[in-house]
């Protein structure tokens, strides 16, 4: 088991690498003159050769690239070209934020999502199976923007029951409360599509193992259903299930950009968006990178979880 985790540690340290390669390449491949274009056509030579110095250009691009990871080792990740002040200290609290709406929507897509794909796989062709997959389907095929502005339209601007956006209450900040009221809207729509996906995939991996052989043995056996849902056809749909999980909390630490801005929730993708606005390439650099190794690391979490839940991969990985 180890050696397993060893190996996909390994992996998952070349895979990091060249995610920061990519990343620190998103400059280089700029057309033209990269500060020319981040400063814009009207830009004087003066202010272009003081961008080229900041953010290194001059040199080599083997040096940019050692330059690059020394910073990352230090934990420097450039200074914003438009607030100029160091990019972490910009983007560590917007990260928060974003951990924040990703884990609220993960708790309602796991909530609801996998009991709708158990109790689905339950009454397998029933007219609740019909119904919750059409349903997800449909979540899972809905654009966020556009959903969310529904949700703001009817929650938010027409019944007023929710803020239409932010995070608290700017004039009076009222805690926990004040921020669950805020999150709620953007959270639910976040959360559509991972749920859809999870109904789907634990619907399609309970029922296939509800029609295995040694599940007719234990019927025959008399245990009831219920029994052999629960105690045994879950739990072997576990790995599978956590594995899907895994890809679900990397896409909305990624894909949840769409619902802050609509929502404006103070998160990593709204800032994220702004600085691509504003050109501000040091800021797209280090979102794009915050957001990447996020995605790597949570799935070789759920790698690892697969193979303490499933001993069949310790097998597989171990020849």
């Amino acid at each position: 088991m180890f050696t397993a985790i060893a190996r996909r540690i390994g992996s998952t340290l070349l895979v990091l690498l060249g995610v920061v390669l990519i990343v620190f390449l998103m400059l280089q491949l700029i057309p033209g003159d990269p500060a020319r274009t981040i400063l814009g056509a009207g830009a004087s030579e003066a202010d272009i050769q003081a961008v080229r110095q900041e953010l290194g250009l001059n040199d080599p691009l083997v040096v940019q690239f050692l330059n690059y990871l020394a910073g990352l080792g230090t934990g420097d990740l450039g200074r914003s070209l438009t607030v100029k002040q160091p990019v972490v200290d910009l983007l560590l609290p917007r990260f928060e934020n974003t951990l924040i709406l990703a884990g609220a929507a993960l708790v309602i897509a796991l909530v609801v999502g996998i009991p709708l794909g158990i109790i689905a796989a339950r009454r397998q062709y029933g007219w609740f199976d019909r119904i919750a997959m059409f349903a997800s389907l449909t979540g899972a095929s809905l654009p966020a923007y556009w959903l969310g502005l529904l949700v703001v339209g009817f929650f938010a601007l027409q019944l007023g029951w929710f803020p239409t956006s932010g995070m608290y209450n700017t004039r009076s900040p009222g805690g926990i409360p004040d921020l669950l009221h805020h999150l709620l809207l953007p959270a639910v729509t976040a959360a559509l599509v991972p749920m859809a996906v999870l109904a789907r995939m634990t619907r399609s991996v309970v029922v296939d193992i509800l029609e295995q052989d040694y599940m007719k043995t234990l019927r025959a056996s008399g245990l009831s259903e219920a029994s052999i849902l629960w105690k045994h056809a879950v739990r072997n749909a576990l790995p599978p299930i956590v594995n899907v999980i895994g890809l679900q909390i990397g896409y909305l630490l990624g894909g949840v950009i769409f619902v802050e801005v609509v929502f404006a929730w103070p998160g990593l993708g709204n800032q994220l968006y702004v600085s691509i606005t504003q050109n501000d390439m040091p800021m797209v650099q280090a979102g794009v990178l915050f957001i990447a190794l996020a995605f790597v690391i949570v799935n070789l979490l759920a790698d690892v979880s697969v193979g303490l839940l499933d001993p069949r991969t310790r097998k597989r990985s171990a020849t």
